[in-house]
């Protein structure tokens, strides 16, 4: 079974060697060569894509989350059964989803009839990450939901908690994504605009993907193309 492995943190991201570690089987990389946060569901139509190939499973690629996606099942690799995206380092919760270049990865998988799965952890007041215990979750995680068919079109979204020390363990929680809108504010300097929106302090519907992962679980919502 073929899986592709991709993320919008970038090919040398820490959240993409943690779902390398959680894959634990063979699986292809094919991720991009720089930060592509936030670009949604672009893609390159307009200039060459520079591909790198870095090893026998591995593919650096000069473009985004999506075109690594078509690349991937177009010209790296046949029959692959799944696509993967993450662990993105910020969760993709609710209206994030039309943002993240995280999800649209798994996005493009789905509108090519490919099931896939997108990862993203919940960061609490910018604290640092623990990279594996997430891809302790991860895997757990992937052993429940590769097993679960998925009608076409579907992807699976996932949030993972950000967790302190001694906490409980988190529960999977199946959801309803959120649909408040993030906080945007700004701060204004001169004719610069710089985006201050606070993450925490969103708007959370109870019993949505939000109030699931802001309360210490791992928010996992089914969404269609």
């Amino acid at each position: 079974m073929t899986i592709i492995l991709t993320n919008d943190d970038g090919i040398d991201a820490p959240g993409i060697r943690a779902l390398v570690k959680a894959v634990k089987g063979d699986a292809v990389v094919a991720a991009p060569v720089e930060h592509q946060s936030g670009c949604g569901h672009q893609v390159t139509t307009t200039r060459a894509i520079k591909l790198q190939q870095r090893s026998k499973t591995e593919y650096a690629i000069a473009g985004t989350p999506a075109d690594c996606v078509r690349i991937a099942i177009t010209q790296i690799t046949a029959d692959v059964k799944w696509v993967l995206s993450g662990i993105n380092a910020g969760g993709n919760l609710g209206v994030d989803t039309y943002i993240s270049g995280t999800v649209a990865a798994v996005r493009e998988a789905a509108i090519h009839g490919i099931p896939g799965i997108a990862i993203s952890h919940y960061r609490k007041a910018k604290q640092n990450f623990d990279w594996d215990f997430a891809a302790k979750l991860t895997a757990e995680v992937l052993a429940d939901l590769l097993k679960r068919p998925l009608e076409p079109g579907s992807f699976w979204n996932v949030n993972l908690p950000h967790l302190q020390p001694g906490e409980l363990d988190p529960e999977l929680v199946f959801c309803q994504p959120c649909i408040k809108p993030l906080p945007v504010n700004y701060r204004i300097e001169g004719n610069d605009f710089y985006y201050v929106g606070e993450y925490s302090k969103r708007d959370r519907t109870p019993g949505s993907d939000v109030d699931v992962c802001f309360s210490g679980n791992i928010a996992v919502t089914k969404l269609r193309v």
